[in-house]
């Protein structure tokens, strides 16, 4: 068990202003593996006020003394990979196949791309006649989610470090310990004093706090819907830069056309982490003449879709994360249910057999409509609607018709028709035919799935004024 109840503030580990103990739960045992301190307001204005007084000195030096301590931070990262996989196995559920792969990986690999976007970014040049200096905003604020622990954290950490930002992060109190560890690494690898602070703490506490607080200059969040705009209410009064990845309940367009795996692929896809993440295919719209076909082959990889332990070897997906979260799908299940959408795969409950850890059994309902809730809301756990549309055009109705626009999907063999329906989503990312976007891509989302980019040169410019100079 991890007990880690002090914060990482100016350079060196300190005790908390006041003690405040919380219990992290391993959702797969649903037993205490960890202990931290939740933060209280001396702690956020000594971890603000650290990161401003290294701002002035941090910011000034050159890119490449910035980038040192970030190459060996990457170094150090990779040579961790162990302890990292374990935290967030142990935290979030994440199984032991997932955290070593996509869960570590995701952060190494957003390591490495912001310091080569940082290397290759204009950070001072000419229009027209004049010049445009691009520069650090100050002392970002960054409040990270649980679901997706290093992903997240890297993507706002790294380049704000980059261009020249001082920081200090607030992980999600629910899965804490891997970002202990990378505080741990941050030390390691010999950041200046206030460069890099980290505060534990919950919404109500320490995230608002820092939003509001009038010394940090920019907060980026990323969370729920309700979350973002809570922190752009409480950020307004300061008039601070919010930067925002939110929600999403993306549509996953099936043509009959499409290859013979799409169905089998968007289940998967929308499983993958357990359901737990914001781009997740929840929504899968599928051509009338091919759509009881689809079904059948749906229910099939739901049922070969095997829930176990983050402990336990092999592909499986593991609990979801606390015992709100999974009493909340339970909830959204049950609503499906009496809404009349028709249940072909899982339901309410736990898995046969688990009577311990947050376990869902992988469902699937038939014969949603778009004004279901569970089509509407983001449900975040191993749940897919599945939907049929007519043509083209009713498949983009059905697809627009959300409130969110983070990622939507399109499978068909034919180029022409999958880019006019690229156009026509109104998100931020579209996949087609199973691919995926790369490192050098910005991930963000239109409406109510946010307001920012993330990841690459977008990720860095999130963190850069604009200041325009004449006569020189």
């Amino acid at each position: 068990m991890i007990e880690k109840r002090d914060f990482y503030i100016n350079g060196a580990w300190v005790a908390p202003a006041q003690a405040n103990d919380l219990a992290v739960i391993d959702p797969s045992t649903e037993q205490t593996c960890g202990v931290i301190s939740l933060g209280d307001q001396a702690d956020t204005d000594a971890a603000v006020a650290a990161a401003r007084a290294a701002f002035p000195a941090w910011s000034a030096l050159s890119l490449e003394e910035r980038l040192a301590p970030l190459e060996r931070l990457y170094t150090i990262y990779k040579s961790r990979k162990a302890d990292m996989s374990a935290a967030m196995s142990s935290e979030m559920g994440a199984p032991k196949a997932l955290s070593e792969s996509s869960q570590w990986g995701a952060g190494a690999g957003h390591i490495k791309e912001a310091i080569r976007a940082a290397r290759a970014y204009a950070f001072e040049r000419q229009s027209g006649d004049d010049w445009l200096y691009h520069e650090p905003i100050g002392v970002a604020a960054l409040i990270t989610p649980w679901n997706w622990p290093m992903n997240q954290v890297t993507l706002k950490v790294i380049p704000a470090l980059a261009v020249g930002c001082t920081v200090v992060l607030k992980p999600s109190e629910i899965a804490p310990l891997s970002s202990v560890v990378l505080a741990e690494m941050m030390d390691e690898a010999g950041f200046p004093p206030g460069v890099f602070n980290m505060v534990n703490g919950d919404g109500a506490g320490v995230g608002t706090q820092l939003s509001v607080h009038p010394d940090v200059d920019m907060v980026s969040f990323t969370g729920s819907t309700r979350a973002g705009a809570l922190i752009t209410k409480a950020a307004a009064d300061t008039v601070k830069r919010v930067s925002l990845e939110l929600g999403g309940k993306g549509a996953n367009v099936i043509f009959a056309d499409a290859d013979e795996k799409a169905v089998k692929r968007g289940v998967l896809h929308c499983f993958q982490n357990t359901g737990q993440s914001c781009n997740a295919p929840t929504r899968m719209l599928v051509e009338a003449s091919i759509y009881d076909e689809a079904v059948e082959t749906a229910v099939a990889t739901a049922e070969q879709t095997t829930v176990g332990p983050a402990s336990a070897e092999g592909r499986h997906i593991g609990p979801v994360v606390s015992e709100v979260h999974w009493n909340k799908i339970q909830g959204l299940i049950q609503d499906g249910i009496n809404e009349g959408a028709r249940l072909v795969a899982g339901g309410t409950g736990k898995p046969d057999g688990m009577n311990a850890g947050y376990f869902v059994k992988p469902t699937i309902f038939a014969d949603v409509n778009n004004d279901m809730k569970i089509a509407r809301e983001e449900i975040f756990g191993p749940v897919l609607c599945m939907i049929p549309f007519k043509d083209e055009s009713d498949a983009l109705a059905i697809a627009n018709d959300t409130p969110y626009g983070l990622t939507n999907y399109v499978q068909t063999a034919d180029t022409d028709r999958a880019k006019r329906m690229a156009r026509g989503f109104r998100s931020g990312m579209v996949n087609a035919n199973g691919s995926f976007l790369g490192a050098q891509t910005p991930f963000g989302g239109y409406k109510q799935s946010g307001n920012g980019r993330e990841g690459s040169t977008w990720g860095l410019e999130e963190f850069l004024e604009i200041k325009a100079i004449s006569g020189i």
